[in-house]
């Protein structure tokens, strides 16, 4: 079978168009290799009205699954990639080996779970799902996949074992993704990885069916996902959901009771939990992971420090962490020089690590959180926080230990409290941004979009006087000094450039709108039919261009210009009518 990009689309009359054909034809080959070649007329209905090849499912939400091993003499091994038609390179391979067991001082006896993330290795093909994804423009900014990275997914279990050289045994199934749903990965291994490593492979083959029927991961729908006779009930948030609020439907109707599992979350983690120790500092926090400082969480076990690495992450939501985060971090990461290199300045990155030799290693680090056995608990840092400490959310959580107030609860009162700390701090720039963008009048059809204005740090300064973050926090401070800091920061540079896409996309979207408004037919009337040839394949590659990058535009107005299309080529003689219908898209 072949897989084809926009019906119709031919040989071109026009450089433009060439362009835009080689774009579409670039498709076919990643997504036949996505999809394994091998498999590739292994097409089936899965009962959700379209075709689809064989592990499309599953690609959807998983890479592959990897059981990892530790041999005696190779030391630790994958000995289980599933689908076997997944692609990891040796250098994918060693880092999920190394990443996937606990460094040996851990102690980490009985069942571990952990999170860690790795650098996708370069030259590796783009997969059919990050090419084709419809659903990652709908997510929210820091749900977005990263395409450069992978997160593994661990269960790790270690049982003393007496018919085994070493008298354990130390095994590992990981779930290889590139979606950041941490919760939910760490829920379908608790349904999964038990009985797997009770009845090894045919299981693991069965679990990974089950994966492959569901339904793909649409943010805004609620999702049933059937895995080894438990239900999960799922939501993806949506870009459109209001910050802090969750959506899922609880279990109330007679229909959910076939349902085991509700995740009220796919991806955050317990926030209080991580941020207990240290909590006194919690807004300190905030600020050097709004700023993209280096941070290195030193805890006693990889399961204490990814969830710490990940709630620091998480923090500054709705904002996206725009830097590098390992929440397990090990000597054996192909990064480690680059990261613990003495030659320059620590790189922005926050870095988990569990092995004591890290201690010396990054001690010339500039923020260094200990955290779990290693006493004392707290922040090293020689930073002085821009704002001054709020003693209001403090005396609150505070009160809530004396309570005993579960865990939950605390975590809701600090996110909402991080929420609003963040929005505080992004709505004076998000006004000003806005502020940048040309009126809508000054957009003519005839002429290319308007530019937007150029981003002038002093100018925005100057708005804070009146319209800072002073309406919205009661937080007293340098919130000036705090905002240059930023603007040279990383997580700056990833939110402009998000904010100006959008922009730039906005105002093609509304010249297509201008463009749909005018009557077309009259002006082909005063042109020249070499003109007229040129608009048609201009208004082609609009919409192509429309199409491609999902512009923000009004329903009708692809069909409008398409109406339009159709109409000036009918107008035209019948030799160029058959040139200009050859190149598609009519």
């Amino acid at each position: 079978m072949a897989l084809r990009g926009p019906a119709g689309l031919g040989s071109s009359t026009s450089g433009l168009l060439d362009e835009t054909v080689a774009a579409a034809d670039g498709h076919e080959a990643p997504a036949l290799v996505a999809a394994g070649a091998a498999l590739e007329d292994d097409e089936e209905d899965d009962g959700r009205g379209r075709g689809l090849l064989r592990w499309d499912g599953f690609s959807a939400w998983l890479h592959c699954v990897c059981v990892v091993g530790f041999d005696l003499e190779l030391g630790q091994a994958v000995e289980v990639i599933y689908p076997q038609h997944s692609k990891l390179t040796d250098k994918e391979k060693t880092n999920i080996c190394y990443l996937s067991f606990p460094d040996s001082n851990s102690g980490c006896l009985g069942d571990t779970q952990f999170c860690f993330r790795f650098r996708q290795s370069s030259g590796r093909r783009v997969s059919l799902h990050c090419l084709l994804d419809q659903f990652d423009k709908d997510l929210p900014v820091y749900l977005k996949k990263d395409p450069a990275y992978f997160y593994g997914y661990v269960y790790f279990r270690q049982v003393r074992d007496k018919t085994l050289k070493r008298g354990y045994f130390q095994k590992s199934l990981v779930l290889i993704s590139k979606l950041p749903y941490i919760h939910f990965f760490h829920t379908v291994l608790k349904q999964i990885a038990p009985e797997y490593f009770e009845k090894n492979e045919p299981y693991l083959e069965a679990a990974c069916n089950d994966v492959d029927r569901w339904p793909a991961p649409v943010p805004g729908k609620t999702l049933y996902l059937p895995i080894m006779g438990v239900v999960m009930k799922v939501r993806i948030p949506t870009c459109h959901d209001k910050p802090g609020t969750t959506q899922i439907v609880q279990l109330t109707q007679q229909a959910d009771t076939h349902i085991s599992v509700i995740l009220p979350t796919v991806h955050e983690v317990d926030l209080f939990r991580c941020f207990c120790p240290v909590f006194l500092h919690s807004q300190m926090l905030w600020e050097l992971v709004l700023l993209g400082e280096p941070l290195v969480v030193m805890a006693p076990s990889p399961s204490e420090s990814s969830e710490t690495v990940l709630a620091l992450v998480n923090c500054i939501s709705p904002l996206k962490y725009c830097s590098d985060f390992r929440p397990y971090f090990t000597i054996h990461d192909s990064e480690f020089k680059e990261y613990t290199t003495r030659t320059q300045a620590p790189p922005s990155v926050i870095l988990g690590v569990t092995n004591p030799f890290f201690a010396k290693t990054l001690q010339h680090w500039p923020h260094i959180i200990r955290i779990g056995d290693l006493k004392p608990a707290g922040v090293y840092t020689s930073y002085k926080p821009y704002l001054n400490r709020d003693e209001e959310i403090i005396r609150q959580l505070q009160k809530g230990v004396q309570q005993k107030r579960p865990s939950e609860a605390q975590s809701v009162i600090l996110r909402r409290y991080f929420l609003e700390l963040t929005q505080s701090f992004i709505i004076p720039l998000e006004r000003y941004v806005a502020s940048l963008m040309p009126l809508q009048k000054s957009i003519s059809p005839w002429k290319s979009p308007p530019q937007l204005r150029q981003f002038l740090p002093e100018e925005f300064m100057k708005t804070l006087e009146k319209t800072g973050p002073q309406l919205t926090s009661r937080i007293k401070g340098d919130w000036i000094g705090l905002y240059r800091h930023f603007l040279k920061s990383p997580n700056f540079d990833g939110w402009f450039k998000t904010r100006r896409k959008e922009m730039t996309q906005k105002l093609e979207a509304l010249h297509l709108e201008a463009l749909c408004e005018e009557d077309l037919l009259l002006w082909i009337q005063k042109h020249t039919e070499v003109e007229i040839v040129d608009l048609v394949l201009k208004l082609k590659n609009k919409l192509l261009q429309a199409d491609r990058e999902h512009l923000p535009v009004k329903p009708d107005t692809m069909e409008k210009l398409q109406t339009h299309i159709d109409a000036i080529i009918l107008a035209l003689p019948e030799d160029l009518q058959s040139i200009l219908l050859k190149t598609g898209m009519t």
